[in-house]
């Protein structure tokens, strides 16, 4: 299964900035990796873990904005279309537990 996060957050004011950079950096630190600018994901064993993901992403979120969490299975993800651009290399692609960078 996939955690995917998408956010849309203000960033005019200092504060506002601030919230931004934690958020960010709290999803990365959580092991979610960047689809594109503003969507992250983060792979889960079952929907018991992605349960305790999407906990942990409103226990962090920021006080204003927009944050939105969906939960696919492998095999929606991978029916996923790309109209234009690729797949980026970086981004984890497989459901093995254990995965070597």
């Amino acid at each position: 299964m996939r955690v995917i996060v998408f956010f849309d957050l203000p960033v005019q004011t200092g504060e506002q900035r601030r919230e931004y950079t934690q958020f960010h950096k709290h999803l990365v630190k959580s092991g979610f990796v960047m689809m594109q600018e503003s969507v992250y994901c983060k792979l889960a064993l079952n929907m018991s873990v992605a349960g305790a993901i999407m906990e942990n992403i409103r226990q962090h979120k920021p006080p204003e904005g927009l944050v939105q969490m969906l939960v696919v299975t492998e095999k929606q993800f991978a029916r996923m279309e790309f109209v234009v651009g690729e797949a980026h290399t970086e981004i984890v692609d497989s459901d093995e537990r254990t995965v070597f960078f």
